[in-house]
């Protein structure tokens, strides 16, 4: 009878690996994960449904999107992996070094247009930013507060153009321009938000050196959210014209709304195609396709 243990295979040669080493190189794998794609985390929480889990991953984006944006790493890595994004073709060259600035921002309704422009933009002489802060609000300030931020933006990108769209968080009481505190959507609201908005416009313009290209909230499917966006598509038209020259108002509204209400298809290219998210607020790929042919119209038609 044989040897039983002639049976058992020496162990490989080498260094053996303990329990303590595994969770070191989970931790840096967690650690580069944030350096080079914490926003991807923030980005994530818009392909979740609206509910607990979502929550929680916006939570836990919002921070470690805020560390990625506060670095260079996530920026070199959008180099890096650009060619993902055009179709699978061979990576384009970024824009020159003399090519002009476009900050593309706003809350989640900024995405994937963000994406979609910086495509379209890719090897010529306009460099796409694209600067989403999922989850925040102009309305709000427990995130970000968008007053300070635009002000940053300006300083950080030196954009001489702005594409802002901005509204899915919107509806929070602010303090009135009279004291006390407006609840949505009455005048003195619509007149406190205008009032950031106008804030936002002149961090933007930097003294006329640049122009403003701001979207209207499309007509949600939501009736209670159709009053928010109605309020907040009249404050930036009043914000504007009190801005002047240098801003561009692009009512989203004719091209989704054409009906005047909600729509989650419309005719694109001579057949219908579904433009919006399940969620009723957002604009899918598709939908961002379409909005960015109409953003690149205005943005092209004033250089």
């Amino acid at each position: 009878m044989s040897d039983p243990t002639t049976d058992v295979p020496d162990p490989p040669p080498g260094r053996r690996g303990r329990a303590r080493d595994a969770l070191v190189v989970v931790w840096i794998a967690v650690a580069l994960l944030v350096l080079f794609q914490g926003a991807g985390v923030r980005g994530g929480a818009e392909e979740l449904p609206p509910g607990l889990g979502r929550d929680v991953v916006e939570a836990v984006g919002e921070p470690t999107g805020w560390i990625a944006d506060n670095l260079p790493f996530s920026g070199r890595t959008d180099q890096a992996l650009a060619w993902l994004e055009s179709d699978g073709g061979p990576a384009r060259p970024a824009a020159g070094d003399g090519a002009t600035t476009l900050l593309v921002t706003g809350d989640s309704l900024s995405m994937p247009l963000d994406t979609e422009l910086a495509r379209r933009y890719a090897g010529g002489d306009v460099a796409v930013e694209r600067d989403p802060h999922v989850g925040t609000g102009i309305s709000k300030s427990d995130l970000v507060d968008w007053t300070e931020l635009s002000a940053k933006q300006v300083r950080k990108h030196d954009p001489r153009a702005v594409v802002v769209f901005i509204g899915a968080n919107e509806g929070f009481g602010m303090p009135a321009p009279g004291g006390g505190q407006a609840q949505c959507c009455g005048a003195d609201w619509q007149a406190a938000f205008a009032s950031r908005v106008g804030r936002m416009m002149e961090a933007y313009l930097q003294n006329g050196d640049a122009r403003v290209y701001w979207l209207t909230v499309p007509a949600p499917r939501d009736p209670a959210r159709q009053e928010i966006a109605e309020a907040v598509n009249g404050a930036v038209f009043a914000a504007a014209e009190r801005a002047g020259d240098g801003v561009t108002v692009i009512d989203l509204d004719e091209t989704f709304a054409p009906n005047g209400g909600y729509s989650d298809a419309i005719e694109v290219d001579g057949r219908e195609r579904i433009v919006r998210e399940q969620d009723g607020i957002h604009l899918n790929g598709a939908g961002a396709a379409v909005a960015a042919d109409v953003v690149q119209d205005a943005v092209d038609g004033d250089r």
